[in-house]
């Protein structure tokens, strides 16, 4: 199987990352909050620590993909593919890259090496690398300071987001935020188009669809038992379909899913942000969403198209419990009893753990408080420096997309 993920936390065989390159260099302040991030990464230091965090799968007998590798693959062996995707990233592009369409799809096919333009196309386009005067007068006379025309994309190193593996199929996601909308096309490219998934993944959710759904709000807790977050950035007009989808197809072992509500804020932003599986029945949680949270149990309605959705009124842990088919769970608390201590490394990422096999996790090394905590647990776990890579808002889990895990 091209995808086969059908729990958190099956030891982890292959997975896709995205190695930041020059879209982080291409962050300004005055675009800091159109792009999402709060600080302007270091490359070569983001580069280094995400290098180790590569170095630490490999080092656990797990294959890393590259997305950039894969699309440039694509491009390499089909030219009427890489002519389509092109045109249609730039059509994506926003106002100004549409009304230059066809300059800078003339600079871009120009780029002769695949992995260079592919490259080029994550890292944006700027005024004065192209020759439009003719076409548009006046904006080459306004843009000319190396103002972009093709936005950067600094997002795409969180490549759990733009789709989700679900068993042996996928969810290409509609991003929340138009400017990560065009991630989500490269994930396109690879699964519809390179040999190693081409015709191979079934899609229980579309990039066209109109409602919004990311990645890290969707957590695989068994084979039968999906949990997505009603979040920030998910809506659960988007989690209702995604529901239909998987209910409609009889290869699909999903037969509940639990909806769990929490703040739509930047700090929670997605569920893996606040709650993710470590071992067989230890979970890592942010205390803070505890007294906010809401849960709701998804199961195929009477008629085809129906869904039975049931609120459920007990505690977090008596549902996990029941639903992974355990006597109890533990809930390991970010930060412990320190409020503060839970505060800065759940913005920090502390319970954005990602889980390579059961009781094993990778963890950013700055969250020493949450991480002291889970070696108390029993958890085994591999620190990874993170001075840069945590400035764009996510941990370990949200730098990865698994592709194949073990069942267990």
């Amino acid at each position: 199987m091209a995808i086969q993920v059908k729990s958190e936390i099956g030891k982890l065989r292959k997975v896709l990352l995205h190695r930041p390159g020059k879209e982080l260099e291409h962050l300004v302040p005055e675009d800091l909050e159109r792009l999402l991030f709060d600080d302007i990464p270091y490359l070569k230091t983001a580069c280094s620590e995400h290098d180790q965090f590569a170095k630490t799968m490999r080092d656990q007998d797990i294959e890393v993909m590259y997305l950039e590798d894969l699309v440039a693959e694509v491009f390499r062996n089909d030219a009427e593919c890489k002519e389509q995707y092109v045109r249609q990233f730039i059509e994506e592009g926003g106002a100004t890259a549409a009304s230059l369409k066809e300059p800078i799809f003339e600079y871009l096919m120009a780029i002769r090496d695949e992995q260079t333009l592919v490259l080029k196309m994550m890292s944006g386009v700027r005024a004065n690398e192209l020759n439009f005067r003719g076409a548009c007068p006046l904006v080459s006379r306004v843009k000319t300071d190396g103002q972009f025309i093709l936005d950067p994309i600094p997002n795409l190193y969180f490549t759990r987001d733009p789709f989700a593996s679900i068993g042996t199929g996928v969810s290409l996601n509609r991003m929340y935020s138009a400017t990560r909308r065009r991630e989500t096309l490269f994930d396109q490219i690879v699964l519809e188009h390179h040999p190693d998934f081409a015709g191979q993944t079934t899609f229980y959710y579309r990039r066209e669809n109109p409602f919004h759904i990311e990645g890290g709000d969707i957590l695989n807790l068994s084979r039968r038992v999906l949990a997505v977050g009603m979040s920030q950035r998910t809506t659960p007009e988007a989690i209702e379909l995604l529901a239909k989808n998987i209910f409609a197809d009889e290869t699909a072992e999903i037969r509940t899913i639990l909806a769990f509500y929490i703040p739509a804020i930047r700090a929670f932003m997605h569920l893996d942000t606040v709650f993710t599986q470590v071992d067989y029945d230890k979970f890592t949680i942010h205390p803070g969403i505890l007294h906010t949270l809401r849960m709701f149990e998804i199961t195929p309605g009477e008629t085809k198209e129906s869904l039975h959705v049931e609120e459920l009124q007990t505690r977090l842990a008596d549902v996990l419990a029941k639903y992974l088919e355990l006597d109890h769970v533990t809930l390991i608390e970010c930060g412990g009893n320190d409020r503060i201590a839970s505060e800065r490394e759940q913005w920090n990422d502390g319970s954005n753990t990602l889980c390579i096999q059961p009781g094993k996790v990778i963890v950013y090394d700055r969250n020493y408080v949450t991480n002291r905590i889970l070696q108390d647990n029993g958890i085994h776990v591999l620190e990874l420096a993170s001075s840069e890579l945590s400035r764009g808002r996510g941990g370990p889990r949200c730098m990865s997309m698994p592709l194949v895990r073990d069942d267990i």
